[in-house]
């Protein structure tokens, strides 16, 4: 059981703007959280009774101004209240928000729904990543690598034109999935060659090792694969190294975030965001973005590059193991009005418990 600490926030950007005072940045956090508690614009009045300070309505209104004209809020169509921007949650989350840690009991929760036994290491990250989902009212996810150790077996099974599993055994006895594309016309014979030349190399090797083989056996012509079964070998190689997929990511709840969104134009481009998450080069800066943290990271809009939209942030923390070696990533997905301060020790917690399991 890990003791209790408050979670590491690696901050994009720290440096406040000129003028922003203690009564600036107090007026600019209450309306993120009401922002994040309704989503609606907050007014003057509303502030004036919530400030811990006794402003006037007519101080306020100047106050938000400013912060307007700095760029940390926005008027929504015609409305007298202010909401924040996305520069605004920005400043909010690297200097001005409180998150709490998480209470033993919730700790507890979390560490039992994962270490669930008889169950195996897709269905553990699946429950994490609904877990996540549940816990935050966002869509959670997990990014697993994929084992770079021995493995024991490989085959290859038709689905279907086109298509075919690629079933790996590691040393360790967990079964890993992944389909490839395979040649138009390619006969059943063909899988089997192609395993049976595979399972005569692996003798305990990793992928990583067993492709570096093959590759050099293809090359130079010293193989009796035909064409057909070459190009299966190694798509099924591929798809299971650095140049391919790097491993199992698992999204949940993402009806929780689409239930958010009323704008037509933001459900198109949410949509299109769940779209590139199953896309091979968006799980790669995913796992990047894990790898450059030392602690959860928290992008808003299209701040970390992996998605073009704005309305939408990312909280994402490295999964590591206990030699320190990134293992995964877990994160969370949501609407900009996200709990912050809840969800940020949940990931946190979450990423080191995942990050054992992983190891």
């Amino acid at each position: 059981m890990d003791s209790p600490r408050s979670p590491t926030v690696i901050p994009l950007r720290t440096a406040l703007p000129p003028g922003l005072d203690a009564r600036s940045a107090a007026v600019l956090r209450e309306i993120v959280e009401q922002y994040v508690e309704t989503g609606e614009p907050v007014g003057s009045r509303t502030l004036s009774r919530r400030l811990p300070m006794s402003l006037s309505p007519a101080t306020i209104r100047n106050v938000m101004a400013d912060l307007t004209e700095a760029g940390l809020l926005f008027a929504p169509h015609t409305s007298a209240g202010r909401l924040p921007t996305d520069q605004g949650l920005r400043l909010f989350v690297d200097g001005l928000l409180h998150f709490g840690e998480l209470a033993e009991d919730e700790r507890e929760a979390i560490s039992a729904a994962l270490a669930a036994s008889g169950r195996s290491l897709e269905d553990t990250l699946a429950e994490a990543s609904s877990m996540l989902s549940g816990l935050s009212q966002a869509a959670g996810l997990v990014l697993a690598p994929k084992s770079d150790g021995a493995i024991r077996h490989i085959e290859f099974v038709p689905l279907g034109p086109g298509r075919a599993l690629v079933v790996l055994v590691n040393a360790d006895g967990h079964v890993e999935n992944r389909v490839i594309e395979t040649p138009p016309g390619l006969p059943p014979s063909a899988l089997q060659q192609a395993a049976n030349y595979l399972n005569a190399r692996l003798s305990g090797r990793s992928l990583a090792e067993l492709r570096l083989i093959v590759a050099g056996e293809i090359s130079a012509n010293r193989t009796e694969l035909d064409t057909l079964s070459a190009q299966v070998v190694e798509a099924g190689l591929a798809t299971w190294t650095g140049e391919g997929r790097p491993g199992s990511l698992i999204v949940r709840g993402q009806a929780r975030l689409l239930s958010d969104v009323t704008q037509i134009e933001r459900l198109t481009a949410i949509q299109a965001l769940f779209e590139r998450l199953e896309a091979q080069e968006t799980m790669l800066r995913l796992l990047e973005l894990a790898e450059q943290s030392e602690g959860v990271r928290i992008f808003i809009g299209a701040e970390s590059g992996l998605f073009g939209t704005s309305g939408v942030s990312m909280v994402v923390a490295p999964a590591r193991n206990d030699g320190g070696r990134i293992v995964g990533a877990i994160g969370v997905i949501g609407p900009t009005r996200i709990n912050y301060g809840r969800i940020i020790p949940v990931v946190d917690y979450t990423a080191r418990v995942i990050g054992r399991l992983l190891g």
